[in-house]
């Protein structure tokens, strides 16, 4: 039986532990392909479950990750076979189902797309779950009819994974994009992927009026909570937000005032479970929208071994943009060490932020 090297996240009494270690192939879970992972990514889901800060890992043991792209070894499906370049993208991988963080993944040929045309593995894992949700977000607002036209588009989170990809493809569609963030030492980051204007996240972020000046016709948030709101009572007459994430909570302290006043519609976009005919599309878009030299420019690439710290480092807010695990070791490197977590406290010798 081959081993390989995994990241395993463990139950203990103390909440979980979690650390690399060598397994087998009788430790992955059912599924009709088996790839060779080549490339994941970390996103802000990834981060909740390393550091055990939300209840994101609902199996244990679990490896984390939600998304990799990699090379098929084995397939009882017909629509695979050994050698193809595939991708996935959620479906409960790195949460129920045993993820990412592997140099070895056995999932179900129904998760898997072929790698998108013109873009490479690496570049696939660049644009992970947040930029495929950003797209999603993208086609969302298209769908419900709003054009560049219509005015302004504010895009919150906007230094992050979702916000880049975000500010680049609505940029390069013709919108003019503000871009919403708490680091304002990222002005001439953002300016260089496309944000006409850059807006201080303070001014979204506190509790505000049910109903604001208009300001945007549309916005794409990753943040929840009072940005959110904001977000929602400052939009124009027959606007749109697209609302994809919670980095500032669950909550939505709104009024049903813009919705009954202003038509506001309020796009909610899921990316886990999204269908595989909309995903095969969004992928496609993100192929032709999508400027790969931008792409590279929001792009970090970091070791295998440092997948843990990138991911505790997301939640602090301190990684921008675009973050690539090539999935490899350094000889040198122990697959034995463990970091235990207990309710997301990060432990001793780990790098603060």
């Amino acid at each position: 039986m081959s081993t390989f090297k995994a990241v395993v996240i463990e139950k203990t009494e103390a909440g979980q532990s979690i650390g690399f270690q060598q397994v087998g192939d009788d430790f992955l879970m059912d599924g009709d392909v088996t790839v060779r992972v080549t490339h994941s990514t970390v996103n802000y889901k990834d981060g909740l479950a390393v550091t055990g800060k939300s209840p994101v890992v609902r199996r244990f043991p679990m490896i984390p990750g939600i998304d990799f792209a990699g090379i098929v070894i084995d397939s009882a499906s017909p629509d695979y076979k050994a050698g193809d370049e595939v991708i996935l993208n959620g479906w409960g991988v790195g949460e129920t189902h045993l993820g990412a963080y592997s140099e070895r993944a056995r999932v179900k040929a129904q998760w898997l797309l072929p790698k998108p045309e013109g873009l490479t593995l690496a570049e696939c894992m660049a644009i992970g779950t947040a930029g495929y949700t950003a797209m999603l977000a993208v086609m969302a607002l298209e769908k419900h009819g709003m054009t560049p036209a219509d005015g302004p588009v504010v895009v919150t989170g906007a230094a992050g994974g979702v916000g880049s990809v975000a500010v680049t493809l609505l940029s390069r569609l013709g919108w003019h994009v503000i871009a919403s963030t708490g680091r304002t030492g990222e002005a001439e980051y953002l300016k260089h992927l496309g944000a006409a204007e850059i807006m201080d996240r303070a001014e979204l972020s506190a509790a505000g009026r049910a109903l604001g000046k208009e300001r945007w016709a549309a916005a794409v948030d990753s943040v929840g909570s009072h940005t959110l709101a904001n977000l929602i009572a400052q939009t124009r007459y027959h606007g749109a937000v697209a609302a994809c994430g919670l980095a500032q909570g669950m909550d939505l302290p709104a009024s049903v005032a813009p919705f009954i006043l202003r038509g506001i519609a309020l796009l909610g976009i899921d990316s886990v479970m999204c269908p595989v005919a909309k995903r095969r599309e969004a992928w496609r878009r993100l192929s032709i929208d999508l400027d790969r030299t931008k792409l590279g420019a929001m792009t970090t690439h970091v070791a295998f071994a440092d997948v843990l710290d990138t991911a505790r480092a997301i939640l602090d807010g301190t990684v921008r943009g675009r973050v690539v695990v090539d999935i490899g070791w350094p000889a040198s490197s122990s697959i034995e060490t463990r970091q235990p977590v207990r309710g997301g406290v990060r432990p001793r010798g780990a790098s603060g932020h």
